[in-house]
């Protein structure tokens, strides 16, 4: 297993051995979790492939390029 070193603040790495007394068996397993975990939150990506979204933007669009001036005088006349 790949091994490397790491320089923390005395603030974060208080706040890591307490999670890792708290929550894990060693330092070695929360180092590891922890890391994974970040790396998998870091690399999340959105997507959105919800087809009512581009139906309703396109609909938004039509009517205000489509739209007339609803008083016009010329509709007025007989």
């Amino acid at each position: 297993m790949p091994t490397f070193e790491l320089n923390l603040s005395d603030d974060v790495y208080a706040d890591f051995q307490q999670l890792a007394d708290s929550e894990f068996v060693t330092e070695e397993q929360a180092a590891e979790e922890l890391i994974a975990s970040g790396i998998e939150a870091y690399n999340v990506s959105v997507v959105d492939d919800d087809p009512r979204d581009e139906m309703l933007d396109g609909a938004e669009n039509n009517m205000f390029d489509t739209a007339e001036d609803p008083g016009s005088l010329e509709d007025d006349r007989l």
